[in-house]
């Protein structure tokens, strides 16, 4: 990664870290932060140019924050986790957003897993899994609120997962690796 990228992409990085740190106290992530990393990501082809270009952040907004929209409706992300999406591929465009979405996916899952063992939980977490995943299966069958109940009545853990953590280790990831 040339210099002129790590000093474009660096408020971006930031930003996440505040997210993270926010996110792990109060388990939310204000709009005022969200909202700016989405705008930040919009002005950004402006300012540096690309990548991604003025097109690619746009549709990159959209589809960071289309990925994680069904996880909301079933309440298992918050909305701070959908801005915070957004504003990601913002800033990365609509591909990275979705290498993003599925590394936080499982940055999370592993740090679940982690919990749950250490709060000798994780019996717990496994029969939750497997009653929510039977109720997706069945979604047409049971109904989506029914489903979104079961997600929400299946804590397996003491506090949920601050999202922006495995977010901001997703994008440091590929932004190393890439």
């Amino acid at each position: 990664m040339t210099p002129l990228r790590i000093l474009s992409i660096l408020p971006l990085l930031f930003m996440l870290i505040s997210a993270a740190v926010t996110d792990l106290r109060t388990r939310k992530i204000h709009n005022w932060l969200t909202f700016s990393i989405i705008l930040t990501g919009l002005c950004r082809p402006f300012l540096v140019g690309g990548p991604p270009t003025v097109g690619q952040a746009v549709l990159g907004m959209f589809a960071g924050a289309s990925l994680p929209l069904v996880l909301f409706a079933l309440g298992a992300l918050g909305g701070g986790d959908v801005k915070l999406l957004a504003g990601v591929g913002a800033w990365l465009g609509p591909f990275p957003s979705v290498e993003v979405f599925c590394l936080a996916a499982i940055f999370g899952m592993m740090i679940v897993l982690a919990q749950a063992i250490a709060q000798g939980r994780l019996a717990v977490l496994s029969r939750n899994s497997a009653v929510l995943a039977l109720n997706l299966f069945h979604v047409q069958d049971v109904g989506l609120e029914h489903a979104t109940a079961t997600g929400k009545s299946s804590q397996s853990v003491e506090k949920p997962l601050p999202y922006a953590v495995p977010v901001l280790l997703a994008v440091a990831t590929i932004l190393i690796f890439n």
